[in-house]
């Protein structure tokens, strides 16, 4: 399976990500890290944190910064394709198809879990492979 590319994800998660910020959200239970500048560094979450986390809480362990929220989502894209079998679409019209998607779901309620919505996406936009003969 190939890596999740941004461009997959070409995401108008800015655009949800800002949503989010607009609204005041109650204090997370998450414990927040403020993220290094250089994304060459290791994140401060884990798998587990992230896949339990809300949209809010996502938010606000990303430091409420965008480009670190997408790495997240990216992860959980990933982490959903792997366990689904599933390969995604190397092109702008399936990222931007899945980016919509998430960006609607995690704009209806920032209390849902993160992954389910990215999940969702995901079986949306990605296909089996192809079967080898």
């Amino acid at each position: 399976m190939r890596p999740v590319t941004k461009v997959i994800l070409c995401v108008t998660l800015a655009a949800a990500t800002l949503t989010v910020t607009a609204q005041q959200q109650p204090k997370s239970p998450v414990t927040i890290i403020t993220p290094s500048s250089d994304h060459n560094e290791p994140h401060n979450w884990t798998t587990e944190q992230i896949l339990t986390c809300t949209v809010s809480d996502c938010w606000q362990l990303a430091g409420k910064n965008e480009e670190t929220f997408f790495d997240i989502v990216q992860q959980l894209a990933e982490i959903s394709a792997h366990t689904r079998g599933l390969t995604l679409p190397d092109d702008a019209a399936a990222g931007q198809r899945a980016g919509e998607y998430i960006k609607a779901k995690a704009r209806a309620d920032h209390g849902q879990l993160l992954y389910a919505i990215v999940d969702a996406s995901i079986r949306r936009v990605g296909t089996p492979p192809a079967a080898t003969k």
